[in-house]
């Protein structure tokens, strides 16, 4: 049996891309052979892709093919058509409504999407979210058959120190506040601009906030933001943009604070690393992120800015607090360890070959 996927892009520094290639070392390294099929791809992972319209001729009736769902896309198509046994990972849509005052075809493709996702009721083996927010939205729109898998993920290559060249940049002894995501509505970068506002004027001049993340396609909203930033007289607020690995390493080494409000995620793959390079975290829980973070970090209920920059202020300054919150994230990751995820793919898979 061969074990392929299907996506509509692999793309570098993606987090759904990073999955991709981590079940496919995972299907290797447990004897399948595993190759993955989408419509684009980024050219440093050129040699790891094949295009979609080329899997006809790796088809089988005893393969399982799993799809990456996310957006609509000829891909789709392809898997409706071919004999294999079918899984499908949901990873969400963000809701169009984001995306109309930015990018029009963005928010076109987001309301395609969620109708398409209801095309594959009665057309796969097992549908499959990687959180539980996820997987009832599955449920609710007719979907039988259904589970739970967490995003597979490999903390070891976080071990490194990361660039030096971003390191020597950024690493003034200033208290690091960090967003990584990219930059779109949804993930509500003005709020944490905001909060920044009242913590580097009311309780730490000496900060700077990073907000890591690729703008290619939003530069109407980046401009907003950057508009906000000048109309708030704010210094040192920083979009890095689309960052290679060791240069994301190095952001997540300077930061003393992770602080997402973003309003809709379907999972949350920064927390968890941010977990595990021992970064409090700080979050607003938008869609899945509550339970992504499994109980570890700091859940912020409402956005009271002013609140949430006294908060931050406070573990800063109180070891106590900062110490059990630690405490909490090394503990949530327990869940999301590569072994405990890996067993459950490797479950699903034989589930539904021998279905």
């Amino acid at each position: 049996m061969k074990v392929h996927q299907f996506a509509t892009s692999l793309t570098y520094g993606d987090a759904i891309s990073d999955e991709m290639l981590e079940i496919r070392r995972v299907l290797q390294e447990n004897g399948f052979e595993s190759e993955i099929f989408v419509r684009f791809y980024d050219p440093r992972l050129a040699h790891l892709a094949h295009d979609f319209r080329e899997y006809p001729a790796y088809s089988s009736s005893e393969n399982v093919i799993i799809f990456h769902f996310s957006i609509g896309s000829p891909v789709s198509r392809m898997f409706f058509r071919v004999p294999d046994k079918k899984i499908m990972i949901y990873h969400n849509i963000t809701p169009y409504q984001y995306f109309l005052d930015y990018h029009r075809i963005l928010a076109r493709e987001c309301y395609k999407g969620r109708l398409e996702l209801k095309m594959f009721v009665d057309k796969v083996d097992l549908a499959l979210g990687d959180s539980e927010y996820n997987r009832q939205e599955l449920a609710a729109v007719g979907y039988r058959r259904t589970g739970v898998l967490p995003i597979l993920m490999n903390f070891s290559k976080f071990d490194g120190q990361g660039d030096a060249v971003i390191h020597r940049l950024f690493h003034n002894e200033k208290t690091t506040l960090l967003f990584v995501g990219r930059v779109i509505p949804n993930k509500k970068f003005e709020d944490i601009i905001k909060v920044f506002y009242f913590y580097k004027k009311y309780f730490n001049p000496h900060s700077q906030l990073l907000l890591v993340g690729d703008y290619r396609g939003m530069e109407r909203y980046l401009a907003a933001l950057w508009k906000l930033v000048d109309e708030l007289e704010l210094q040192d607020v920083y979009f890095p943009g689309h960052v290679e690995f060791a240069e994301l390493l190095a952001f997540f080494r300077l930061s003393d604070f992770y602080l997402s409000l973003s309003e809709h995620e379907g999972f949350g793959v920064p927390l968890l690393e941010s977990f595990y390079l021992n970064i409090p975290v700080l979050a607003y829980p938008g869609g899945a992120v509550e339970e992504t973070m499994n109980g570890g970090g700091v859940l912020i209920r409402e956005k009271d800015f002013l609140a949430v920059a006294a908060l931050i202020q406070e573990i800063g300054e109180n070891k106590d607090l900062k110490a059990a919150i630690l405490a909490s994230q090394q503990k949530a990751l327990a869940k999301y360890r590569r072994e405990n995820v890996a067993k459950i793919l490797l479950q699903y898979i034989t589930e539904v070959a021998g279905s």
